[in-house]
């Protein structure tokens, strides 16, 4: 055991942020008291996956669960990224696990390439659209281009049976400063809405509900049918939308969801758009679906002062959450201050970054 002290965090709030953490800073940390007073104490088993995608993914992490599971040591390795296949299980769709890849993939000493197996939609996790069209557009902002995610099968709960391929080739020293002062301007919408084994009729009447929403923007709105069939389309039927507002400069925002047996397709459709629609004027720079990457990215950015808008709607728990914890791996502070302008409650974000370097690429 190494003398090192470690960073102790309590519950399972925030798990697979704080193993990131932990290992982008390199600092060991201990959780404890993970579910102990539920019926079922302890990690679930979506949580162990994850560990066990960790550990392919690193060289030289440590994990130490404890018996009964409540508490776990982790000391990180290096980001070795490679190739790898990961079969996650059917209690998480496979976005569980691709999106905190999304923090470390830039930072790795090989280029990485990993293949999900399992559900690839969900209602409280990322689908692959909503990573695509709204997660990795934010590693761009921050200078990391060649990122993508191909949809290799789709799978619907619960059976799942979908594959998706994460590919990261770009690999960076560390992420450029952010300065977004401003509220992006909506420039276009865009949209998915797709199906697994049930009637291609589902897919329309999702699009012509969404888009009798969204026509009142002043800007044009696509949304496109994706219908699988055949050995692609996964172990069970299912369907789902995603809609994208887009900025000129970039900046977008999503909505999604998944229809459940009995859901009307033009509910979901009218659904996920005012959803998209309450979330653009919730938003200032980024959704509340990517602020976290947004600032974790900016933290370990060089020593210098990144600047981003945020609205007061997005200062919620998990924001709270995610600003303790970041405090606590990095000592770094978040500083809120309100804009100039008397007609807006939003905040500037400022964070001056911990100066973290990609040290895996020297070892390569």
């Amino acid at each position: 055991m190494s003398s090192k002290p470690y960073i102790t965090f309590q519950g399972s709030q925030n798990f697979r942020l704080r193993i990131i953490l932990s290992t982008l800073s390199g600092k060991s940390i201990k959780i404890e008291k993970i579910r102990s007073t539920d019926l079922n104490p302890g990690l679930k088993d979506y949580e162990v996956s994850f560990l066990r995608l960790m550990e392919s993914v690193t060289n030289g992490s440590v994990i130490e669960i404890s018996y009964t599971g409540t508490t776990i040591l982790y000391r990180p390795g290096i980001i070795s990224g490679g190739a790898h296949t990961h079969n996650c299980p059917p209690s998480k769709p496979v976005g569980y696990f691709v999106e905190p890849m999304l923090y470390l993939a830039p930072f790795s000493k090989k280029k990485f390439s990993i293949i999900f197996k399992g559900i690839t939609a969900s209602h409280s996790d990322a689908g692959i659209e909503a990573i695509k069209w709204g997660l990795l557009p934010i590693l761009e902002k921050f200078g990391c281009r060649e990122c993508a995610l191909h949809t290799l099968k789709r799978g619907s709960p619960p059976n799942g049976g979908g594959e998706v391929h994460l590919v990261v080739d770009s690999l960076i020293a560390q992420p450029i400063t952010m300065h977004e002062l401003e509220r992006p301007t909506i420039a276009t919408v865009r949209g998915v809405a797709y199906s697994t084994r049930v009637s291609p009729s589902m897919v329309n009447r999702m699009i012509d509900s969404a888009k009798k929403v969204l026509n009142k923007l002043s800007c044009p709105v696509e949304i496109t049918a994706d219908v699988w069939r055949g050995e692609n389309s996964g172990k069970s039927p299912g369907w789902g939308i995603t809609l994208v507002a887009q900025s000129k400069k970039g900046w977008c925002y999503f909505s999604e969801a998944i229809g459940d047996a009995g859901d009307v397709p033009e509910d979901i459709g009218q659904l996920v758009a005012y959803r998209l629609l309450e979330e653009i004027s919730m938003s200032a720079a980024v959704g509340r679906n990517q602020l976290a990457l947004a600032i974790v990215y900016m933290v370990i950015g060089k020593e210098d002062i990144g600047r981003l808008r945020i609205t007061k709607d997005q200062i919620d728990e998990n924001f709270i959450y995610l600003l303790r914890d970041i405090k606590k791996v990095f000592g770094t502070e978040v500083f809120l201050k309100p804009v100039d302008d008397l007609n807006s409650d939003d905040m500037i974000a400022t964070i001056k970054g911990v100066g973290f370097t990609n040290t895996n690429k020297k070892i390569a």
